[in-house]
């Protein structure tokens, strides 16, 4: 069964999860149910009385052999976040000193449209000569630091952060 892409919570234990448009609806990872219903975007802040559960991130299929392209890539000195996408391509983002604001939403610095993306998801902090520090910004599904889920965490050259279904790995140069 696809549902379609969105956020679904359990009507057994209220766990939430995201879903792609082309996943299908699992059994609840907390309470194993299969009764689930759309969470309304109209209401603010549901209490299903739940946990929020954080969908599994896909295993990386691809050999790591891409970032030495992708270091070839870079424009120059400075801090950058690079992901290797489903077409075989590199997409670079340029981490400038400041705030980069990831999510969804169209106002984020960096943008990665996927319902497993919270619309205000996470920011980054540059401060050189300092390493980034990211901080989860209450998103849904979480923040990851080389598979360790975190509330801020500092990144360095060769760290992988996973923001929903993303995998970005940090460059500096």
């Amino acid at each position: 069964m696809s549902p379609g892409s969105g956020t679904y919570f359990c009507l057994e234990c209220g766990s939430q999860l995201s879903l792609q448009e082309t996943d299908s609806l699992p059994e609840c990872p907390r309470c194993d149910s299969s009764d689930f219903r759309r969470d309304s975007i109209f209401e603010s802040m549901q209490d299903h009385g739940g946990h929020t559960a954080e969908f599994a991130i896909p295993a990386q299929e691809h050999s790591q052999g891409w970032l030495r392209e992708a270091r070839e890539m870079l424009p120059g000195q400075g801090k950058y976040l690079v992901s290797y996408q489903e077409d075989g391509g590199i997409q670079v983002f340029p981490i400038e000193p400041g705030w980069t604001r990831i999510g969804r939403s169209l106002a984020a610095d960096i943008r990665l449209d996927d319902p497993s993306v919270s619309r205000r998801h996470a920011l980054i902090v540059s401060e050189p000569p300092k390493p980034l520090r990211v901080l989860d910004d209450r998103s849904l599904n979480g923040v990851f630091i080389n598979s360790k889920a975190v509330e801020w965490g500092r990144i360095g050259d060769g760290d992988e952060l996973a923001i929903g279904r993303y995998r970005l790995i940090a460059l500096a140069v």
